[in-house]
């Protein structure tokens, strides 16, 4: 037997009502706030992701399903989203064309990780990007959306802010951790690796020997150039003006290499330890990393897996109709009937005629709203027998009127 491969899964029933109620939602409030569709290919050109992410990252390192494809071409499939929707702002010029663009994505992500619960080898994300704005007003917008998005999915979680400064704080910063960490002896070989390429990713270590000697390294949020500083401050201003609690984590710096200034988490304690269910934070140097006109930008990426178990789906309610015939001459009107229906609304259609009573033991377990039925006297005088499953009542409506 042919099984799916290792940490990739087929979503059923009763997960894929949840997945859809999650992107519906999700769509739903990134419209409210303007952000509209956009689709990048789930195949890139390797460089794109060693440009962006990052070489010190664990995706560009480890994690990336890269190949050659039959042009000869270096190309993988892609790990993450923003680097995607940044490249197809540059290649269709929209980085020149000046103002503010926002996107809104989901779909299928990849990486070849070690699976467990909650993350696969092929998972689900979904994300926003805004383009132009520099001001930190939008910086709030992006961070009370996720949060109004976390809310309407009945989700807990803590917010986690740091600043991640800017071209003028952080290289005197770099100077100042790269001496710490010389100075500090049995860093794991991810540290040291770090070190040279993007130093601030040492502070996201999660070896605990690692931890406990970065416990007296210094922090951005101390180093923070007088811009920095003043945003930062506004930014948190925004958030309490809001009433939207957080933490200020000098340590938090995502796992990404093209974040700057705002970064920020959600946590959440609901799947084992205190864990990050989304974040994101602002890019400003990624588009003109990718060859385009040097442009704001900040994003957020949420994984939809990871999120599932802790989702509050509404109350089910009954929806649509369910039509059924009594006998087997009925079983071709019904069935036209259903389609003609199905223009405007949802409706389930038996193609067996069966008995009333066990016609109507489907329309509950389907959880129809309105049974619709016709059998011989039906045909015969040209009408429909209906029930509304919800008050019970039943009438007989002319099949014209139907």
């Amino acid at each position: 037997m042919i099984t799916a491969l290792r940490g990739m899964k087929d979503t059923l029933s009763p997960e894929n009502s949840v997945y859809a109620f999650v992107i519906n939602e999700c769509v739903r409030l990134a419209k409210n706030y303007g952000f509209e569709l956009i689709e990048t290919p789930i195949l890139e050109e390797t460089a794109l992701f060693k440009r962006s992410v990052g070489e010190s990252s664990d995706i560009v390192g480890k994690e990336m399903y890269q190949f050659t494809d039959k042009g000869d071409n270096d190309v993988c499939m892609r790990p993450e989203g923003t680097a995607g929707v940044v490249r197809a702002f540059v290649q269709h010029k929209m980085d020149k064309a000046g103002g503010v663009k926002r996107f809104f994505y989901h779909g299928p992500m990849y990486r070849y990780e070690r699976p467990q619960k909650g993350r696969l080898r092929q998972f689900h994300q979904f994300g926003v990007e805004s383009f132009g704005e520099s001001d930190v007003k939008e910086d709030a917008s992006v961070i009370l959306l996720l949060a109004e998005i976390l809310r309407a999915l009945g989700i807990k979680a803590t917010l986690k802010l740091n600043s991640l400064g800017c071209p003028t704080c952080m290289p005197p910063y770099r100077e100042k951790l790269i001496a710490f960490l010389d100075a500090q002896e049995g860093l794991c070989e991810d540290c040291l690796r770090r070190k040279n390429t993007n130093p601030i990713r040492v502070l996201d270590c999660k070896n605990a020997h690692c931890q406990t000697l970065l416990a007296t390294a210094p922090r951005i949020t101390n180093h923070l150039c007088v811009t920095c500083n003043e945003e930062f401050s506004a930014l948190q201003a925004l958030l309490k003006g809001f009433n939207l609690p957080f933490e200020v984590d000098s340590s938090l710096v995502r796992g990404l290499d093209y974040y700057s200034k705002t970064a920020f988490e959600f946590v959440s304690d609901e799947i084992g330890a205190q864990s990050s269910i989304a974040g994101g934070g602002r890019y400003d140097r990624l588009v003109e990393f990718l060859d385009g006109k040097p442009t704001p930008g900040i994003g957020f990426a949420m994984g939809i897996e990871r999120l599932l178990e802790l989702v509050v789906m509404p109350e089910a309610s009954r929806e649509g109709i369910y039509l059924g015939a009594l006998c087997e001459e009925a079983i071709g009107p019904v069935y036209a009937l259903a389609i003609q229906k199905r223009a405007s609304e949802k409706v389930m259609v038996e193609y067996q005629a069966k008995s009333l009573k066990a016609h109507l033991k489907l329309a509950d377990k389907k959880e129809a709203v309105i049974f619709a039925c016709m059998g011989e006297d039906e045909l015969k005088e040209g009408v429909v027998w209906v029930k509304n499953l919800i008050t019970k009542t039943e009438t007989r409506i002319p099949l014209k009127d139907f």
